[in-house]
């Protein structure tokens, strides 16, 4: 899943690069305060889970759980996605310094995706129906995460075409893996913590619905005074 250094053209590294400053910077524009914790706990996962590798033939396989970073955190998932790979081109040499915007928007923009597409759904389901969702929202970010690494590899060169194909049928056991993971984990999120697969919309109205109430008791109040 990581691109490492050398592998692609100097054009793509430096479009990865200029998308990935754009993410970053939308996804610190919308981190909410209440969500920092969150976001320290989603990178944290998606370090760990991205170490372990599964060999499959002369490519190897990882979870990232991406998906349930974007359920959670829209765009938000960028800078926690982005802080998780910069420490594991640091510590462990994997992917590295050069290819850190294109790992980045490779892994980040699925999550995205798969957040705008299906955290509506989630948020307004039974944690069962949740649960299925969220799978599917895992599974779609690690399929959509191989097409483009394997499109950053072919725009890279002829050369890379049979890696590009290579790396998508090698994922397509992963996918079912992390829908498993990530449908577990949102079927746990929904029964004891809902909030957290609300949009920051959702929250805030949720939030002002008590204090305007308040606030037309108040005013009552002071009438009848």
């Amino acid at each position: 899943m990581h691109i490492v250094d050398g592998a692609l053209a100097p054009e793509v590294l430096i479009g990865g690069g200029v998308l990935a400053v754009a993410g970053l910077g939308l996804g610190l524009r919308k981190l909410p305060i209440d969500k920092i914790p969150a976001t320290g706990v989603l990178s944290a996962t998606f370090f760990v889970a991205s170490l372990i590798h599964v060999p499959v033939g002369p490519s190897s396989v990882h979870l990232i759980m991406s998906g349930l970073a974007g359920l959670v955190l829209g765009w938000t998932a960028f800078p926690a996605l982005f802080v998780g790979l910069l420490l594991q081109a640091v510590f462990f040499g994997f992917g590295g310094l050069t290819v850190l915007g294109v790992n980045t928007v490779n892994i980040a923009f699925p999550a995205v995706l798969a957040g705008l597409l299906f955290r509506g759904m989630v948020s307004r389901s039974n944690p069962v129906t949740a649960a299925v969702l969220g799978g599917c929202a895992g599974a779609f970010s690690i399929a959509l995460t191989t097409v483009f690494v394997a499109i950053s590899l072919a725009l890279s060169g002829d050369a890379f075409v049979p890696a590009a194909k290579l790396v998508f049928f090698a994922h397509i056991p992963i996918m079912v893996v992390e829908g498993l993971v990530s449908a577990a984990s949102v079927y746990l999120i929904a029964k004891v913590k809902p909030a957290l697969l609300q949009s920051a919309d959702q929250t805030s109205g949720f939030e002002m619905q008590p204090t305007a109430t308040l606030r037309a008791k108040q005013a009552g109040e002071a009438s009848n005074g």
